[in-house]
């Protein structure tokens, strides 16, 4: 298993669409920071977000669905970004990258009002710490300071927990929201959601477990002094 990983560590580190900085790196200044349209895609079409991607496959999947947008996958797992990178690459997908770093981290990669959406998927519910979930007010301000106004959010998760946290978040900063449902596949909702499926969605399905979705507009949190202050770290 260690040898396999390191080999896909090596190809990770050829692929031109991988990205992994060094910690120098990041703190003197990403490159593509406010240039990933002029300088990694070479056009001015919207940039999609998958935050803690894991395997890639809806920055893939919406990828090919969707060319006239760019996608990039972000996880600080290199060894399941693997596979949706060299899929992506074999597949002549001039609309994906991927980048290896903390989610925290993510000011340091996209500049203001450089992405158009984001999507949650099957995040790490954090039972036990509610700042380290990716849909809590820490994380949502990283997230509007890159979003542009009316940026989209997608959340799609089976913790019934991580979503009634996230609900509760966003009708407290009173988000507008555009669909949500706690059982998507036995829902009318037609979007993009129910036409992707991870690895792992795929097995709480086998197992009935239901899936929860939420897409919401972050706009009303620019205007909300309380989302700017960050609470302390445990």
């Amino acid at each position: 298993m260690a040898r396999k990983k390191q080999e896909q560590f090596a190809q990770n580190a050829e692929n031109p669409i991988f990205f992994q900085p060094y910690y120098q790196e990041v703190m003197a200044g990403f490159p593509l920071k406010g240039k990933w349209n002029q300088d990694f895609f070479k056009n001015d079409h919207p940039i999609v977000l998958e935050l803690g991607c894991g395997k890639g496959e809806y920055t893939v999947g919406l990828a090919k669905k969707y060319p006239e947008k760019n996608f990039v996958g972000i996880d600080l797992k290199g060894a399941r970004m693997w596979r949706g990178a060299t899929d992506a690459r074999g597949e002549g997908l001039e609309n994906v990258a991927f980048l290896r770093t903390k989610i925290e981290q993510i000011l340091h990669f996209f500049g203001p009002h450089e992405v158009d959406e984001i999507w949650l998927t099957f995040s790490d519910p954090q039972p036990k710490y509610e700042r380290r979930r990716l849909s809590s007010p820490r994380f949502l301000n990283l997230y509007r300071q890159i979003l542009k106004p009316n940026g989209i959010i997608h959340i799609k998760t089976d913790s019934r927990e991580l979503f009634d946290y996230s609900m509760e978040v966003i009708k407290y900063f009173e988000l507008p929201v555009n669909y949500h449902t706690y059982d998507l596949y036995q829902s009318d909702y037609s979007g993009d959601a129910p036409q992707i499926q991870t690895f792992y969605e795929k097995q709480y399905l086998a197992k009935g477990i239901p899936i929860n979705y939420v897409t919401f507009a972050l706009n009303e949190a620019y205007l909300s002094n309380e989302l700017d202050k960050l609470p302390s770290d445990e």
